[in-house]
């Protein structure tokens, strides 16, 4: 067995490898490329090497796991030349949804502690219309009327319109002033 290291010999198959990786890629700087990447992973890999084997073969094999595992990435992305689709993602910031869950507090705050009791059953709690009337003592009409009245102070309170949405960071805050749970019990 020789003692030579096995990172010498890599320098004699630079050029079949960028051969290969132009005939792969139909393209000088993409193969230059991949030829340097497949250099850099053999080169950390080294130990992994059985000296006395192919060298050319182990290199065109991580060559070769390169272009395809770099094709499968490239059929992942979205081509974006002019900048189009990066230009209209935008994300909310997140001092939004703390305002709005300050301002929401304070509209939960300011509520009779009837009303405050019936939304938080129903709306925050999950409690069915029926459950939450058991547990206060009242009739389901009444935890009805409570909540309804409660949901459409809350939107008073926070200046909001009828077809006007809450972003609000949970979807607990937001059963809480939905006017559709009403209906959904």
């Amino acid at each position: 067995m020789s003692s030579a290291d096995p990172r010498d010999e890599l320098v004699e198959h630079l050029p079949a490898m960028r051969a290969f990786a132009i005939s792969l890629t139909r393209n000088g700087a993409i193969a230059d490329d991949m030829v340097q990447d497949t250099v850099v992973k053999a080169w950390t890999n080294i130990d992994k090497f059985e000296v006395g084997t192919n060298m050319r073969a182990w290199l065109f094999t991580i060559l070769r796991n390169t272009y395809y595992s770099s094709r499968r990435k490239a059929n992942r992305e979205v081509a974006d030349i002019d900048g189009v689709f990066t230009e209209s993602l935008a994300e909310k910031p997140a001092h939004d949804g703390h305002m709005q869950m300050t301002d929401f507090r304070k509209a939960l705050g300011e509520l009779k502690d009837e009303q405050r009791e019936a939304l938080l059953l129903v709306g925050a709690s999950g409690f069915s219309y029926e459950e939450a009337a058991e547990m206060c003592g009242v009739a389901v009409g009444t935890i009805k009327s409570r909540t309804n009245r409660a949901r459409a102070r809350i939107s008073e309170l926070m200046g909001l319109k009828e077809d006007e949405s809450l972003e609000m960071t949970d979807d607990a805050t937001m059963s809480v002033i939905s006017s559709s749970k009403v209906s959904s019990f």
